[in-house]
């Protein structure tokens, strides 16, 4: 399972940017192997992920903005959703990926196990 990043690199948007970062921050720090795919460079990439956003994930009008966040094939969010998922200490879940132990999602989940 590979998750996928997909990033705009000649964004014009600070917060996009911003989110970008965030996001690619933090798969780094926390040792979570990801692939970068930029839209902004490659047409190819930019088709695949605006043909794999759900429905019911895309903006009302336009088209679906980056950071946007795939485990192989499989839709997992935006950076909202993202970001949700870090504060309540469940990035690991929501990646569809195992936490790792000592990790605080790994202990929450141990604890409710119990």
């Amino acid at each position: 399972m590979v998750v996928k990043v997909y990033i705009a690199s000649s964004s014009g948007s600070t917060k996009i940017k911003k989110q970008q970062q965030d996001v690619l921050c933090f798969l780094e720090v926390n040792k979570i192997e990801f692939e970068e795919k930029d839209i902004a460079a490659n047409e190819e990439n930019r088709k695949w992920m605006r043909e794999n956003v759900p429905e019911d994930s895309r903006p009302t009008s336009g088209n679906p903005l980056p950071p946007r966040l795939f485990n192989d094939n499989r839709y997992l969010g935006d950076y909202e959703a993202f970001f949700e998922a870090r504060e309540n200490n469940a990035v690991y879940a929501f990646l569809g990926l195992t936490a790792p132990p000592g990790s605080k999602e790994a202990e929450a989940l141990a604890k409710q196990e119990a």
